[in-house]
């Protein structure tokens, strides 16, 4: 299987004209064929907003411009995780400074938060609180995070980066097979309420149909505010005071002050160094900056390249690396301006050989007999990603979601969006999972003010010192090890961008202790896997979408992966100074 990925990507760079060298960044569109350009590129789960993105390059819009454009646009095409009720996370690689910078945007606890909010009279965790309910929402970061790293490094106007949005919304977008089909499968849920129900179904609470349009003019309405008056009309003004009389309404917890005290953090990135390649990732509150690290310094001690991609040893290891990392995160990661992340230790290369030194290549080890390391003394599935580079060098890797399919299935009367359920990824009880099966302590405990910790990992690679390629990819507690193999695939395998997103992929996360194999594993690995105690499970798929760009020998490529049926990667056509 992936032989024959392999001789698909380069037989289509052949017949497309593409120079041999580029093939490292060969990518598929939406029907699986390469994307090149030479001003820049844009990788998308969906194709529209793709298309927006480009064209704003084309306008001499920045990697970031055309970020935001995209991010706005998600909300509206693609709205069971694009948003502007929950949060996320974006890296920004600025050519002109060449710094890398994190923007941390991820949702807030509201200032009443409490830990044992989502506790019933018995003292169990009420999952339909923490997951349904309109305290289930924390304070969305989505407009404050967008309009901050505009204001950094935006060329065009603000109004004009959301004028596509705004357009779609109010005009209304034609209804794909895959939209059609999500709202279909999540009809009993979403009509719960009334104005989700309402917004996103026809009378009667019937779901659209494939080629019917939708139009969300109280989305347009709210969008056109924030084009005019920037994210003081979603935290302090008109937009503010309708999510508060929805809360109040519903007994959720957000309030005008808690809106009020929102604010995006600026933070540094984690580098690693990976076979000669600088690894830059997202700090917390996303653990999957932290453990993409830890897991590339472990797997430094392994001869990867020389394992085989698909091997059984090479499977084995990744499954052993992935089984400690999430160990880890269920005990030490959680928001850095509450808790003391222990970054340095966990990614230290001393650390990553002590690991490295516990795994045994004949014998899988149980998840019962791994724990949490011990620092030193003073130490969704439906999210969605995009990434963007542009002409300048500038490059934009950035994961933002409402958490699960849809948020909390909760709506804003009036404003036309769905509000996140981000309170479910606190621990609402220590050792009870959550609805990703992901554990965890005090660390990640319901704080008023906090951030929820996160498995979002936006990442770009460098090379000589230039961005490379920017990942990333939706799926929840999936995404740091859909992302650990992106890396490995390209950079142990020597895989273009596109091979490495079609590839068949793993998952392990520690608890519950099964390895989640996709369909294209040989039948010889699976046996072989299981010989050495390993409990396999086979899947359709992992539902994880990576979505990545590049820039190799003069050309940009762009992959998007094929696992999502309206996922694109575009390039602009031409590029235009600003004001021509």
């Amino acid at each position: 299987m992936r032989r024959w990925f392999a001789l698909l990507v380069a037989l289509q760079g052949a017949l497309s004209g593409v120079p041999a060298g580029a093939q490292s960044i060969a990518a598929y569109s939406d029907v699986h064929h390469p994307v090149y350009g030479k001003f820049g590129m844009v990788a998308v789960q969906n194709r529209i907003p793709a298309e927006i993105g480009a064209r704003i390059l084309e306008e001499g819009g920045s990697a970031v411009d055309a970020a935001v454009a995209v991010g706005f646009a998600v909300a509206v095409t693609l709205p069971r995780a694009g948003n502007i009720g929950g949060g996320g996370f974006m890296l920004v690689y600025d050519a002109a400074s060449d710094e890398t910078i994190a923007i941390d945007y991820r949702e807030m606890a509201p200032l009443t938060a409490a830990q044992d909010m989502f506790l019933d009279e018995n003292g169990d965790a009420d999952p339909e609180l923490s997951r349904n309910s309109h305290k289930a929402s924390a304070v969305p970061g989505t407009v404050a995070g967008l309009y901050l790293a505009h204001q950094k490094f935006g060329k065009l106007p603000w109004r004009r980066v959301l004028e596509p949005a705004i357009d779609l919304a109010r005009n209304g977008i034609v209804v794909t097979h895959d939209y059609a089909t999500t709202k279909r499968n999540n009809q009993p849920r979403n009509c719960r309420n009334e104005a989700t129900c309402g917004y996103f179904y026809k009378p009667g609470k019937v779901p659209y149909e494939m080629g019917e349009r939708l139009v969300q003019a109280d989305l347009a309405d709210s969008l056109q505010l924030i084009a005019e008056q920037g994210p003081d009309a979603f935290y302090r003004g008109a937009i503010a005071e309708k999510i508060v009389a929805e809360m109040e309404a519903g007994g959720g917890l957000i309030d005008m002050a808690s809106l009020g005290a929102y604010k995006p953090v600026v933070r540094e990135p984690l580098r690693a160094d990976y076979r000669g390649y600088d690894v830059v990732a997202m700090p917390p509150t996303s653990s999957g900056g932290v453990h993409i690290l830890q897991a590339l310094n472990i797997l430094e001690h392994f001869p990867i390249a020389e394992m085989g991609s698909g091997s059984a040893d090479e499977v084995h290891v990744l499954i052993e690396v992935m089984r400690l990392i999430y160990a880890d995160r269920s005990e030490h990661l959680g928001d850095p301006d509450f808790y003391p992340v222990p970054i340095d230790w966990l990614t230290s290369e001393k650390y990553a050989a002590e690991l490295a030194a516990t795994i045994d290549m004949q014998k899988a080890r149980p998840s019962t007999d791994v724990k949490p390391g011990v620092p030193v003394p003073a130490e969704s599935e439906d999210t969605t990603h995009f990434s963007v580079m542009d002409a300048a060098g500038n490059a934009v890797s950035n994961t933002y979601t409402l958490n699960t399919s849809y948020g909390s299935g909760i709506s804003v009367t009036g404003a036309g969006f769905l509000l996140n359920n981000e309170m479910e990824d606190f621990v609402s009880k220590a050792g009870v999972p959550n609805v990703y099966g992901l554990l965890g302590g005090d660390a990640n405990a319901v704080q008023a003010n906090k951030r929820p910790l996160s498995s979002m990992t936006p990442v770009i690679v460098f090379r000589d010192g230039k961005p490379w390629f920017a990942t990333g990819s939706p799926g929840g507690a999936r995404i740091i090890s859909t992302v650990l193999q992106m890396i490995v695939n390209v950079i142990d395998h020597g895989m273009g961008i596109a091979e490495a997103s079609a590839a068949p992929r793993l998952h392990h996360q520690w608890f519950p202790d099964e390895a989640l194999l996709e369909r294209g594993y040989s039948p010889d690995t699976v046996r072989i896997l299981e010989s050495r105690g390993h409990k396999v499970i086979r899947t359709g798929s992992i539902f994880t979408s990576l979505q990545t760009v590049g820039f190799d020998n003069g050309l940009f490529g762009g992959a998007s992966d094929p696992r999502r049926p309206d996922s694109a990667a575009v390039a602009p056509t031409e590029i235009h100074a600003v004001g021509d």
